[in-house]
């Protein structure tokens, strides 16, 4: 009982992480019903902004520097994700989905080859932005620090996105452009503005899950994205891509499924295990958890 606690305790903590990039894709699936594959190389600039703002003056130690930290890896991720939308998908709005699609691989591989071109293809050691102590030792039931930050910061977080989205005129304007782009801009909507804003929120997630990850996996390179973002995607599509309590679902779905494999079985089987999910998924209940089964004239 005592393992079986540890593991669901270490599953919760990736899963937020996963539930943090599952948002960025099933909120710019609910816009745009694009998948951008993208999003996972958005999460290791993120890991990689983190490394550099340390290195360059930041600091390491408590947790204002932390916090300082990731609001960078925030903003930077953000502009990324603005540019990512203006510069690759907004010209490509009325194209084909299989245009879109490529589009959205091109991008992605772009962003890993670039990422291996200026960061270099070695993994770098991420700095210990804090101390790694125990909060809890509990009969063998180990509680670390870290694990705690990474609660608290996905909670935040996710709070966060849940008030702009049901509380903000432009969370009531995303929610109105999910529904029907036309109808949104007769009403007076920036659809445009929407859209962007959408990538923007998807992507500072994202830049935060990379710190977060840092916290727990001390290593980071730049093709660290290709796997947790297709293990994102996966949890959004497991609680239903466009849905976001779905997303958050997903992914602590993910994350202690994933380690529950790796405890009990072998960490072979990791990485196996989230196409078997999808593999399921897709036969069984192809809308997700959480999602609604809809007609669509093709």
């Amino acid at each position: 009982m005592t393992e079986f606690i540890q593991q669901l305790i270490n599953g919760l903590a990736w899963g937020s992480i996963y539930a943090l990039i599952a948002l960025g894709y099933t909120m710019v699936y609910g816009i745009l019903r694009l998948i951008n594959f993208a999003h996972g190389e958005v999460y290791m600039i993120g890991a990689m902004t983190g490394y550099y703002a340390v290195h360059w003056g930041m600091g390491t130690g408590s947790l204002y520097h932390l916090l300082a930290v990731i609001c960078i890896a925030m903003l930077v991720c953000s502009l990324l994700g603005w540019a990512i939308e203006r510069a690759a998908y907004r010209p490509m709005r009325q194209a084909p989905r299989l245009n879109v699609l490529i589009t959205a691989i091109g991008v992605s591989l772009f962003l890993q080859f670039s990422g291996q071109y200026i960061f270099g293809a070695d993994p770098k050691p991420f700095p210990a932005l804090i101390e790694n102590k125990n909060v809890l030792d509990l009969h063998g039931v180990v509680l670390s620090n870290i694990q705690v930050t990474i609660f608290v910061s996905s909670i935040v977080l996710m709070l966060g996105l849940r008030y702009i989205v049901f509380n903000t005129q432009m969370g009531k304007a995303m929610r109105a452009v999910s529904y029907d782009h036309t109808a949104s801009y007769l009403v007076g909507i920036n659809v445009n503005r929407v859209i962007s804003f959408t990538f923007i929120l998807g992507s500072a997630l994202a830049g935060a899950a990379g710190i977060l990850v840092g916290l727990s996996n001390p290593t980071v390179n730049p093709l660290m994205g290709l796997m947790p973002g297709i293990k994102a995607f996966i949890a959004a599509v497991l609680g239903g891509i466009g849905n976001i309590p779905g997303a958050l679902i997903g992914g602590l779905i993910m994350g202690v499924a994933e380690t529950m494999v790796s405890g009990y079985l072998s960490g072979t089987y990791r990485d196996a295990l989230a196409f078997i999910i999808l593999i399921i998924i897709l036969v069984v209940r192809p809308q997700g958890l959480l999602g609604k089964s809809t007609q669509e004239k093709v």
